[in-house]
């Protein structure tokens, strides 16, 4: 019998996606652009990640401006955590950055981190670049995430130009190995086929 012949193939890793909402605090989230729309769609992102029993993984920054026990520094009502799901506090921008975010995606297997939040440039950016350094796949959710407003003009991009040219460098990223994508939040999936919003339109 040739070597290996009658033997099971060797199965691919489970595919197993997380939801990451980084940062979706009361203070954060008032002086957001286009807060309430980013909100809605990161909630129905929870709902679906609920349903297929992904995990649901929540950041919250703590520092001097975001006080913890503040009612600023509280998730908004809208995307608060469901009994058993984990918020993990940070100090920084990188969510795994002394932080156990990463110990927490692998004890339960997670293989892509979908990642939302605030703010686009800083938290969700090195938020998104780390999980791919640290072997992770990779979706950034078009429309949930999001920057703060800029009154007037000044050296920083218009928030809507920071959100769609954050979306196009990472349709344009590649890190050998790792399946980076920009999807909306009506097309992300969470195991078990099209996503109930995708397939009802």
């Amino acid at each position: 019998m040739p070597e290996g012949a009658g033997a099971a193939s060797p199965e691919a890793p489970a595919h197993t996606p997380a939801l990451l909402v980084i940062d979706m605090q009361n203070a954060l989230v008032a002086m957001a652009y286009r807060a309430a729309g980013t909100v809605a769609a990161i909630a129905r992102l929870q709902e679906r990640a609920r349903a297929a029993g992904a995990p649901v993984v929540l950041v919250q920054q703590g520092d001097e401006e975001l006080e913890p026990g503040t009612e600023g520094w509280r998730i908004v009502p809208e995307l608060a955590p469901a009994p058993g799901e984990t918020v993990v506090p940070k100090a920084a921008p990188d969510s795994f950055l002394d932080t156990e975010l990463d110990a927490i995606l692998r004890v339960r297997g997670v293989t892509e981190v979908v990642v939302t939040g605030f703010a686009t440039e800083i938290c969700v950016e090195s938020t998104a670049r780390q999980a791919l350094s640290r072997g992770y796949d990779l979706v950034l959710v078009a429309d949930g995430h999001t920057t703060s407003v800029r009154p007037g003009p000044g050296p920083y991009a218009a928030p809507e130009a920071s959100v769609a040219h954050h979306n196009e460098i990472y349709r344009n990223l590649r890190y050998p190995g790792r399946r980076v994508r920009v999807l909306p939040a009506a097309e992300v999936g969470f195991g078990g086929g099209a996503p109930a919003a995708a397939a009802a339109g």
